[in-house]
């Protein structure tokens, strides 16, 4: 393999960066002085994936939910499942799925090496019989209906309904009671052929460990596989919401809202410093030191719970502000007001900056965390990026580039879901 190394002088850390011959891109940071490390094998398919190239170059419709229900299924085999592997090596292990992405991971202190080949053992060898995946249906639809009663996904989901038509960032991760019901092994099986295969995926490791050590297990561990990475289905969306309002009863003591505006995107993904300048954008105007926020506390129409976030990948793209509120259409009115009168006179310069240098520190003290770390070298590879690349991103954000992304808010496409108690 041939190794790169990408330093970044300012915090004085380094990524050895390789290719695998299988396709399996690696990330390694070697942190000295910790004594543990964290390793995540991320796939590049997640709940959007609700379409699959065929044989003759078409994309076909598969079930939602099926790259939830995947990482569910290959934690087991035939003998010991992976966490009681884990379990003998002394690691914690986990998986998530995402909209774009599934990750498999393992956090440790000793015998971190075994852990990785463990990781990327059973991640291989999938194991699914139509007994196991009936089994998983019922557990997995258990896990639907609880996210059902849960209020703070109920109302981000529900404003996806709302701002979206087409795309599947409005169906829930873990797929509908209908779609994980038309899932079989033979599916599996095939799907796990499209996306499991090293082309599609990425190893990162940060820690205790030595980078060469890492790359040699990959040698000996990753399977030769004849694949590439999977193409992604871009599901073009009306600039126009569904509804402008929408709104569902559930045991909670106070109503909570969440305010949505819709981006129409002419290409999948934003850029780097469109989502850095927007997330900027948002804190000046919306973060806890900004006159609207003091308006809406003293107001009581929020409490501190509250904040903005762009929510964003590939083929949406929409600005979130929300949290608990006696009136959330007055709250709402409140910001719409904000948004129109800093289009109009422009963002504080001062609260800009205070913004920038606020990201910008965050974003160093993130290296700090070998969790956070793996996981963003992870992100910044499936969208194209290298090591350290939002620190460069952030450092060159200016205050016109954050106004240009507040003009390309329209009040027009936006959406308020709104979650009100049981009476």
């Amino acid at each position: 393999m041939k190794i790169k190394q990408i330093t970044n002088e300012k915090l004085g850390e380094t990524v050895f960066c390789a290719k695998h011959s299988s396709g399996l891109e690696i990330r390694v940071m070697p942190k000295a002085g910790y004594s543990s490390a964290y390793a995540v094998f991320g796939v590049k398919y997640g709940s959007i994936d609700t379409a699959v190239k065929n044989d003759k170059g078409n994309f076909e419709t598969i079930p939602e939910g099926t790259a939830h229900f995947l990482e569910h299924k290959l934690f087991e085999s035939e003998d010991l499942n992976a966490f009681e592997r884990f379990a003998k090596t002394g690691a914690s292990a986990n998986a998530y799925t995402s909209f774009e992405k599934t990750a498999y991971l393992f956090k440790g202190s000793e015998n971190i090496g075994e852990s990785l080949e463990i990781l990327l053992d059973f991640v291989q060898n999938p194991y699914f019989t139509q007994q196991t995946v009936e089994k998983e249906q019922g557990i997995i639809g258990q896990e639907i209906r609880m996210y059902q009663d849960l209020p703070d996904w109920q109302v981000m989901f529900n404003l996806l309904r709302a701002l979206y038509s087409d795309h599947p960032v409005r169906i829930d991760i873990a797929g509908t009671q209908d779609s994980i019901a038309k899932i079989d092994a033979d599916l599996l099986y095939r799907l796990y052929k499209e996306f499991y295969n090293p082309s599609n995926m990425v190893l990162s490791v940060v820690g205790a460990i030595e980078p060469q050590e890492v790359f040699d297990i990959v040698d000996r561990c990753i399977k030769s596989f004849e694949g590439k990475a999977a193409e992604r289905k871009f599901v073009k969306e009306s600039p126009q919401p569904v509804q402008s309002y929408i709104e569902e009863k559930l045991s909670v003591a106070q109503k909570q809202f969440l305010l949505g505006f819709k981006e129409n995107l002419s290409e999948p993904l934003l850029s780097l410093e469109d989502e850095i300048a927007s997330q900027m954008m948002l804190e000046a105007i919306a973060g806890k030191s900004s006159p609207l926020f003091k308006k809406l506390l003293d107001e009581e129409l929020i409490d501190m719970g509250f904040g903005g976030e762009l929510f964003n990948g590939f083929g949406f793209s929409c600005v979130m502000l929300g949290g608990t509120s006696k009136d959330p259409e007055k709250a709402c009115s409140i910001i719409r007001d904000e948004f129109s009168r800093c289009k109009a006179e422009g963002i504080d310069s001062v609260a800009f900056e205070r913004a920038k240098r606020k990201f910008y520190g965050r974003y160093v003290m993130s290296y700090n965390d070998i969790d956070d770390t793996a996981n963003l070298m992870m992100n910044l590879h499936f969208n194209g990026y290298e090591p350290f690349a939002e620190l460069e991103a952030c450092k060159g954000i200016t205050l016109e580039k954050a106004q240009k992304r507040l003009e390309e808010i329209k009040d027009e496409a936006s959406a308020l879901s709104v979650i009100i108690p049981i009476e």
